[in-house]
């Protein structure tokens, strides 16, 4: 990834899509039309990559993608390739789905449209949203479950970076956490001033992700309901592994 040009006027305007929100229409009737941004985690046999590390490379990868010109509009206003297919997707539940990949089949998954980002050993690949029925099929079969990481300590996060905290006690798994994770960095970014947004993205879009205890956890949530911003919290709509409604990030402005 490389940093975002001051003279990106459109920049802003791709900002603006994440600030206004999204939900603003319904799922369509044929489950097939739903629209989903696939996650592709590389997971290989041999030395897999740590849990944190990879989640990471997950959340920078997604908001890296929907903060690209190509979803437009791009410097010179104009459209990008992606923008009719990511706007659609951002109208509705910002819906994703991992999955992972190694050997050709991660070596695959890098022509079909998206951004990899390859962060600290460890490598996600967020790609172009479209109907979960009419998926690439070097995407669809890739294995959605299966695979796990076990939990690490990385430690204490960088200072002046944001941090997405997992509730620990839900013990989602790391493709379902992958998910989580994107939408908060999603969230976060609009809840961030632009300035704030373009300096982010001027140093990749780092960020940490560190599992919370109960005591940390009731601690953000305290902060989240409160509004002691910029936070943002994620509540999942419960269709798998977690209950409706569960609080599964909170993420933390740096």
């Amino acid at each position: 990834m490389t940093a975002v040009p001051e003279t990106d006027t459109g920049f802003g305007a791709r900002h603006r899509v994440l600030t206004r929100g999204y939900g603003h229409r319904p799922d369509p009737d044929d489950p097939a039309a739903v629209l989903a941004m696939p996650i592709v985690l590389h997971i290989p046999k041999q030395n897999p990559p740590r849990r944190s590390a990879l989640l990471e490379a997950a959340a920078m990868a997604t908001i890296a993608l929907c903060l690209d010109p190509r979803v437009g509009p791009d410097a010179d206003g104009q459209p990008g390739p992606w923008q009719d297919a990511y706007l659609a997707w951002n109208d509705a539940r910002i819906r994703k789905v991992s999955r992972r990949a190694r050997g050709a089949q991660w070596l695959a998954a890098q022509d079909v449209d998206g951004i990899t980002v390859d962060h600290d050993g460890a490598q996600a690949r967020a790609l172009v949203p479209g109907p979960v029925g009419d998926l690439d099929p070097r995407i669809s079969r890739l294995q959605i479950g299966g695979t796990d990481l076990p939990h690490d300590d990385p430690g204490d996060p960088d200072p002046g970076i944001p941090v997405l905290w997992i509730d620990a006690g839900l013990d989602m798994t790391v493709g379902k956490a992958a998910a989580q994770v994107g939408h908060a960095v999603m969230l976060l970014a609009g809840a961030l001033d632009e300035d704030a947004v373009r300096a982010w993205a001027a140093d990749g879009y780092r960020c940490a992700v560190r599992d919370a205890d109960p005591e940390r956890w009731k601690e953000l949530r305290t902060r989240a309901e409160e509004g002691r911003g910029p936070v943002a919290a994620v509540r999942d709509a419960g269709f798998t592994e977690v209950a409706p409604g569960s609080m599964t990030v909170i993420a933390v402005a740096g």
